[in-house]
């Protein structure tokens, strides 16, 4: 089995602190009236309440809906506190997280939960183990950081940083802190993904060629008009360091009951496009078949055509290269080997001949990380067990580096010579400086 390690030491024990034991036994999850009692009393298979991950919620929106629902369905987590800047959406995430408790744990009434409209008051709680972060892009390094300086954990959805040296400084604040962080690219997860990454590993399509990715488009600057900002939601505090926008509703609706994933996924402002927001699912498969996890290509050519939001091709090191084009079936990956192809997605699984999809590894054949279809679990017995999850900081990192370059090479409009072990530009000022941004204080 192949597994990403990290510099920092391993530990063999989670302490846990006198604070978070005093705060347990005030706020023990209860079913009906039923106290904490010794563990033995109940059972070999019982989780004590103490030996429990408390979990916190940054940021409440669409996502965190389904991510709710997978922590509750682990008996080893426990959700103690949500945090948004929507009042709307932390009264809406009580009630979610009451039903899950009452539905899948039969606690009748879930009064556990804390809800904050300042993430650090959430961060200041020494009960909390470790964090899960929901919210739009441009915020995601910022609290990841920020998290793991208060001592946290962290489940971080992709992708993982809106700007190259974010992710950097994230790498770095991982191995300096010793703490756990998974990425939300969760389809490493999926059976059918690693299936097809060690068949690719392993050969099995020969000599790889090229690489295919169809995903979203760029990103684009700010373009929606400007509404009435709601009274239930603080505006700054959602732009945080990005540019203070214009407020529309479809960059960040008051509830999540619509039938539409919020835009600011499309905006360089405070997204990466589509490009980056399924490039982080797409470019990451690629990247795990070809086992460059901690490096990436080193040459970006954009279309001549400068309005083009597809043909990007991208050079690996060893020749192969990678396109971000449409094939014509979704949004996918293409493996174009010298004994055949292979097109996976969350859709289909398929090769020319198809008899690779029905090959036996051999013993000898690598294996790849197999988190048993649970990417949530993986990182909770990563935590326990202060081992690395499946895609840990710097593998969020270098796929979301790819998107990221892939913008740049967009919106410049010229090649890109990319060095990753420096994580730089060659002789490039112009695309360095698009690596970083300087990011507004909104504390005034």
């Amino acid at each position: 089995m192949e597994k990403s390690i990290s510099k920092r030491k391993k530990s063999t024990q989670v302490s846990t602190p006198p604070s978070r034991r005093k705060f347990i036994s005030k706020t023990a999850l209860t079913v009906g009236a039923i106290s904490i009692v010794p563990r033995h009393v109940l059972g070999q298979g019982f989780i004590a309440s103490s030996d429990k991950i408390n979990l916190g919620f940054i940021g409440l929106g669409k996502q965190t809906n389904g991510l709710a629902r997978r922590f509750v369905d682990s008996t080893s987590a426990q959700i103690v506190a949500g945090c948004d800047v929507w009042t709307t959406k932390t009264a809406a995430f009580e009630k979610h997280v009451g039903k899950l408790y009452a539905k899948e744990r039969k606690v009748r009434k879930y009064n556990g939960l804390t809800s904050y409209s300042d993430y650090k008051e959430l961060l200041s709680r020494e009960d909390i183990d470790a964090v899960v972060i929901a919210t739009p892009d441009h915020w995601h390094a910022t609290q990841a950081i920020e998290a793991m300086h208060a001592g946290k954990d962290v489940y971080c959805e992709k992708p993982l940083t809106h700007r190259i040296t974010e992710g950097i400084d994230l790498v770095k604040t991982t191995e300096e802190t010793e703490k756990i962080l998974q990425t939300g690219s969760m389809q490493r997860s999926g059976n059918n993904f690693r299936k097809a990454c060690e068949l690719v590993r392993n050969g099995y399509l020969g000599d790889i060629k090229k690489v295919l990715v169809n995903v979203g488009d760029p990103a684009i600057p700010y373009n929606m008009q400007e509404e009435s900002i709601p009274k239930e939601l603080d505006w700054n505090k959602w732009c945080g360091p990005a540019p203070l926008l214009p407020y529309n509703h479809r960059l960040a609706p008051s509830s999540n009951d619509v039938n539409f994933w919020p835009d600011f996924r499309l905006f360089r402002e405070v997204g990466g496009g589509i490009l980056c927001d399924w490039g982080a699912h797409m470019f990451d498969i690629a990247q795990w078949a070809l086992g460059t996890d901690k490096t990436g290509p080193i040459r970006y050519i954009p279309p001549t055509d400068s309005t083009s939001v597809r043909g990007l091709r991208m050079f690996y090191a060893n020749g192969i290269e990678m396109v971000h084009e449409d094939f014509g079936r979704g949004w996918g990956v293409r493996f174009i080997g010298s004994e055949g192809t292979m097109d996976i997605s969350r859709n289909y699984f398929e090769a020319d001949p198809a008899n690779i999809l029905t090959a036996a590894l051999k013993d000898s054949d690598i294996r790849l990380y197999n988190t048993k279809e649970n990417h949530y679990q993986d990182w909770l017995d990563s935590i326990k067990n202060r081992t690395q999850p499946i895609c840990d900081a710097e593998t969020g990192h270098r796929s979301a580096s790819i998107c990221n370059i892939a913008n740049i090479a967009y919106q410049l409009g010229h090649d890109l010579e990319w060095d990753p072990e420096k994580e730089q530009f060659k002789g490039d000022a112009e695309a360095n400086e698009q690596r970083s941004r300087v990011n507004r204080d909104y504390s005034k």
